[in-house]
C-alpha cells in the first residue's frame, strides 16, 4: 500500500527528530562535540600562575595536555610563536593569552592573561571543550570592602574552620587604595585581614584555616615593610587576580613568602589546594 502524504510527513518528522535529538543538535554534531579533546580549566589556570615563577621549565603536574591545546589555538591565531607550544604556561604564553583577550575587546582585569571561562570557551570553539570551569562571581560587600562571591564563600568557610570572625582591613578591586600593596588588591581574590586581639598562636590558626580552603596566606608584620600587623590572603586561581597577585600565588606554590625578596614561606605547612579542590575533598 502506498503511504498517504500524512503518513509520509510523520515518518519524515520522526526521522528528523531521531537525527537531531531534544537539543536541536544533529547526531553528527553531538558525536563531534563528544570527540573534542578537553581543556581542564582548573589545571590550566593553575599552570598560568605557577609556571611564570619557576626558575626552570618544569611543567605543572596535570596541566601539560590542556596547556598544549590552548597554546596551539593561540599559535593558530598568530598570537604565539610555534617554539612556545610546549605545555609550559610561562610569561610568553601569558602575554599571548592577554593579546587574545584584548582581541575580543576585553580590557583591564578581563585581559590579565589568565584564562577566564568565557574567553577559553571562545578560543576552544570547534577545537576543544572546557571542563572544571572556575567562575569568580559577582562583586559583593564584606566589612565595607568589595570581594567577589567566590572569595566570600572561601572566607565564610575559613571562618567556620577558624571558629571566630575574620574581619577585613582591605578588600579586592581596590586599585591605588594602599600603595604598600603594590597592586595586589587591584583585582579580585585578595584581602587583608585584621589581627587585632590575636596572639601568635591565633594568627597561625587563622592562616592555617585560610590556607586549607584555598588561599595563599601569610602574616605580615612591620619589620617587612611600612604596614601594620595583618594577614594578607590571595584566593588561588581567582581569574580576576592582578598580575602582582598571580605572582604571589605562583611563589606560594614554590615555597616563597609572596614578598618581592622571595624569602622562604613563613606560614604553617598545609597541603596546597584550590577552593574547588577543597570542596571536592
Amino acid at each position: 500500500m502506498k503511504p498517504t502524504s500524512r503518513v509520509t510527513g510523520l515518518l519524515a518528522a520522526a526521522l528528523v527528530a531521531g537525527l537531531t535529538g531534544a537539543s536541536g543538535m544533529s547526531v553528527a554534531q553531538a558525536a563531534s562535540a563528544r570527540a573534542l579533546p578537553s581543556v581542564n580549566m582548573e589545571a590550566t589556570v593553575k599552570a598560568a600562575q605557577i609556571d611564570p615563577r619557576r626558575a626552570d621549565e618544569t611543567r605543572t603536574p596535570g596541566a601539560k595536555a590542556s596547556v598544549l591545546l590552548v597554546e596551539k589555538a593561540l599559535r593558530d591565531r598568530r598570537l604565539l610563536d610555534g617554539q612556545w607550544v610546549d605545555g609550559y604556561f610561562g610569561s610568553t604564553t601569558i602575554t599571548a593569552y592577554a593579546k587574545y583577550q584584548k582581541s575580543l575587546g576585553y580590557k583591564g582585569l578581563a585581559a590579565n592573561g589568565l584564562p577566564g571561562k568565557t574567553s577559553l570557551v571562545k578560543l576552544g570553539a570547534g577545537r576543544f571543550k572546557v571542563t572544571h570551569t572556575i567562575v569568580p562571581g559577582g562583586r559583593v560587600s564584606v566589612d565595607g570592602g568589595v570581594v567577589n562571591t567566590r572569595t566570600r564563600s572561601m572566607l565564610a568557610e575559613a571562618k567556620r574552620l577558624f571558629g571566630r570572625r575574620l574581619v577585613l582591613d582591605q578588600g579586592s578591586y581596590n586599585p591605588g587604595g594602599d600603595p604598600t600593596s603594590v597592586g595586589t588588591h587591584d583585582g579580585g581574590g585578595v584581602v587583608d585581614i585584621s589581627v587585632k586581639g590575636m596572639n601568635a598562636a591565633t594568627r597561625t590558626a587563622a592562616i592555617r584555616a585560610l590556607r586549607r580552603v584555598g588561599f595563599a596566606a601569610w602574616v605580615r608584620d612591620p619589620s617587612q615593610d611600612d604596614w601594620p600587623w595583618h594577614i594578607h590572603a590571595v584566593a588561588i586561581s581567582d581569574t580576576d587576580l592582578s598580575r602582582q597577585a598571580q605572582r604571589q600565588v605562583g611563589d606560594y606554590y614554590l615555597g616563597f613568602n609572596g614578598l618581592s625578596g622571595r624569602g622562604p614561606d613563613d606560614g604553617p605547612k598545609v597541603a596546597i589546594r584550590t577552593w574547588e579542590e577543597y570542596r571536592r575533598r
